[in-house]
C-alpha cells in the first residue's frame, strides 16, 4: 500500500549549507498495517510524511501509494490519503459543519454523501456537541478533531498523520487512539510520526527509528524487544542511538 523507494530529500540553508533532512530511505507498510515513525525533532519524520503526500517533491527517489507514484501521478495520491499536519490549517470563521460541507464539495462529494458522512464523523469522533461552532471557538482537542474529519471525509484507503495527539490532553487522545484503531482494523493503511513512545507501543504493526534522517531500523515492538533484550521502545530506541555512537536524543 505505501512504498519508498530510496526517497531522500535535501534542503539548503544559506547559512549551514546542505542539509540532508532525509537520507535516501526505503520502506514498505502493508495494507490495514499501522507504521509509527519514532525520533525526536529533526529526525526527518515530517520530511518524509510529507514527500509522501505530495506537499513536497524528493530530490531523489520516489514512493508508491495505493499503486500511484507520488512524482507521475500525484493528483491520484492526493485523492487516496488523509493526511492530518501539524501546519493543517482551518477556516476560523465557519463552523465545523460548514468547514467540512466546504471540503467535501472541494473532494467533489454530493450532499446526500457529505451530510451522511458527517453524522458519521461526529459519532466516530464525539464531535456532536460542537458541530455549529466557529473553529476560531473551539478547544485544541476539539480543532484535531475537526482536523480528523476533515481528512476523513472522502473516506480515503491511506491515512498519514504526523503528530495527530500532540498537546492533547489525555481524554482526547484516548479518542483519537481508538479512531486509529478502529480506521485500522476497516483496512486502512496508516502511517503517523509520534513523540509518545507508549503510543507506538500500543497502536504500531511496525516501527521505524528514525535519527537525523536515517532511518536506523524497522521491526514489530516483539521483533526489537527480542533483538535488544529490552521491554519499552524508550530503552529500544536509546540502544540505537548508541550503536550510531550517540549517548543522547
Amino acid at each position: 500500500m505505501i512504498q519508498t523507494l530510496d526517497i531522500s530529500r535535501t534542503f539548503w540553508d544559506p547559512k549551514k549549507g546542505e542539509i540532508k533532512a532525509l537520507r535516501p530511505t526505503n520502506l514498505y507498510i502493508e495494507k490495514g498495517q499501522i507504521f509509527g515513525l519514532l525520533g525526536p525533532n529533526g529526525a526527518g519524520k515530517t520530511t518524509l510524511l510529507r514527500m509522501l503526500a505530495t506537499v513536497i517533491s524528493p530530490t531523489t527517489g520516489t514512493a508508491i501509494v495505493n499503486g500511484y507514484d507520488i512524482i507521475s501521478r500525484p493528483m491520484e495520491v492526493k485523492s487516496s490519503i488523509g493526511f492530518l499536519s501539524g501546519n493543517t490549517k482551518l477556516y476560523g470563521r465557519l463552523t465545523v459543519r460548514e468547514m467540512l460541507v466546504y471540503f467535501a464539495r472541494l473532494y467533489g462529494m454530493k450532499l446526500p454523501s457529505i451530510l451522511r458522512r458527517m453524522d458519521e464523523l461526529a459519532a466516530m469522533l464525539q464531535m456532536a456537541d460542537f458541530m455549529d461552532q466557529r473553529i476560531e471557538k473551539l478547544s485544541t482537542g476539539q480543532t484535531q478533531k475537526a482536523s480528523i474529519a476533515r481528512c476523513l471525509l472522502h473516506d480515503p484507503p491511506v491515512l498519514i498523520l504526523d503528530e495527530p495527539t500532540l498537546g492533547l490532553d489525555i481524554m482526547t487522545s484516548r479518542v483519537i487512539i481508538d479512531f486509529i484503531r478502529q480506521a485500522a482494523a476497516q483496512g486502512r493503511t496508516i502511517i503517523f510520526s509520534t513523540h509518545y513512545m507508549e503510543e507506538a507501543e500500543l497502536l504500531c504493526h511496525r516501527i521505524g527509528l528514525l535519527h537525523q534522517g536515517r532511518l536506523m531500523a524497522t521491526d514489530s515492538l516483539e521483533g526489537f524487544r527480542a533483538k535488544t533484550g529490552r521491554e519499552h521502545l524508550a530503552d529500544i530506541f536509546l540502544d540505537y542511538l548508541a550503536q550510531a555512537g550517540e549517548d543522547t536524543l
